[in-house]
């Protein structure tokens, strides 16, 4: 019987070289699978020269245009001096290729260590530096990448995770809590009122953001989409109420130094997480037939797993239901 392979798994050492060599360089046969699940990323070693990164994307997720959507928006920061990794690019101002069916991307390695978030003096920079990013960002839109939205993630995730792979013994609960969850959600658009998307790094938690020479480095904006400015900001927040208070005091002083910030924004931090968790199960769950999910993610779809995600999500209706931070 033949086994099907996933396409990942035909990136071996010799084809992630011959990518490379593709563009132009010359590789000193050293390659090194870095930590990333959703695309696949390697360092490799260049003769008489530093090592690069090459980023091979999955197959079907985004489409040319979209990637080159991130692409321009990464130069367009990097050309106002600030601190992103932008893709190379070639004589020909290319940064998107291709290898025998496999689209991938080239960066320069950026060292670095994951920033302290308990550290307010550093969230006061990271606020800086996403005023000004965001600065650039509201200039215009993404017109072929998604928005962060409430059907995207939120009611495709739950009718994915209910349909294929609820448990019977939960299905009922996790059905009852999202329903409440999503609705609790629109109410607080709804309360909210509009509020200005712009273009936004999508994902910015600690390990897309390389600490250097007491500055910040954002790497990795395949996430990269439409959305309010605070989707940016809240994963930085941890601990009690009053510390996220200063935390999130500290990088709003440093971000209005660049561009206003609208507190109304702060109402939705209870209802971005909830999605984020809600799109983080269906994540895994679409993507468990590349076989590192299993292997990395072995707890997913087990029926503890399911008892303890419909736990979080009851406890996530209650926070929904609390103020929200407030600047002073």
């Amino acid at each position: 019987m033949t086994v099907n392979k996933h396409p990942f798994q035909t990136l071996t050492p010799e084809f992630i070289m011959d990518s490379v060599e593709s563009q132009g360089f010359r590789c000193d046969c050293r390659t090194l699978a870095l930590n990333s699940y959703e695309n696949r990323v390697y360092q490799v070693g260049i003769d008489e020269g530093a090592p690069l990164i090459a980023k091979f994307y999955r197959p079907d997720r985004w489409s040319d245009v979209q990637i080159m959507e991130e692409h321009r928006f990464c130069f367009n920061l990097a050309e106002h001096e600030l601190p992103v990794v932008a893709p190379w690019r070639n004589a020909a101002g290319e940064s998107l290729f291709s290898h025998q069916g496999f689209r991938f991307a080239l960066y320069p390695r950026q060292g670095g260590r994951a920033p302290e978030f308990d550290n307010l003096d550093n969230l006061l920079i990271l606020g800086r530096m996403l005023g000004r990013i965001h600065a650039i960002g509201e200039l215009q839109r993404f017109e072929e990448r998604p928005a962060l939205d409430v059907r995207a993630f939120g009611y495709e995730s739950v009718a994915l995770i209910r349909e294929r792979f609820m448990p019977d013994e939960y299905r009922e609960s996790y059905i009852a809590v999202t329903e409440l969850l999503l609705r609790r959600i629109e109410t607080i658009l709804a309360e909210v009122g509009p509020i200005r998307y712009i273009r936004a790094h999508g994902d910015c938690h600690a390990g897309n953001i390389l600490w250097r020479d007491n500055a910040p480095h954002f790497v990795d904006f395949d996430d990269a989409r439409m959305a309010p400015a605070v989707q940016d900001l809240w994963m930085m927040l941890s601990g009690d109420r009053g510390r996220k208070t200063a935390q999130l005091e500290a990088l709003v002083r440093g971000y209005r130094e660049f561009r206003d910030f609208d507190p109304l924004e702060l109402r939705l931090v209870e209802a971005l997480r909830t999605l984020r968790m809600l799109h983080y199960s269906a994540w895994l769950a679409r993507r468990w037939e590349d076989p590192l999910f299993p292997a990395t993610f072995p707890w997913f779809n087990s029926v503890r797993y399911w008892g303890e995600q419909i736990l979080e999500l009851r406890e996530q209706l209650a926070l929904l239901d609390e103020p929200p931070l407030e600047l002073e």
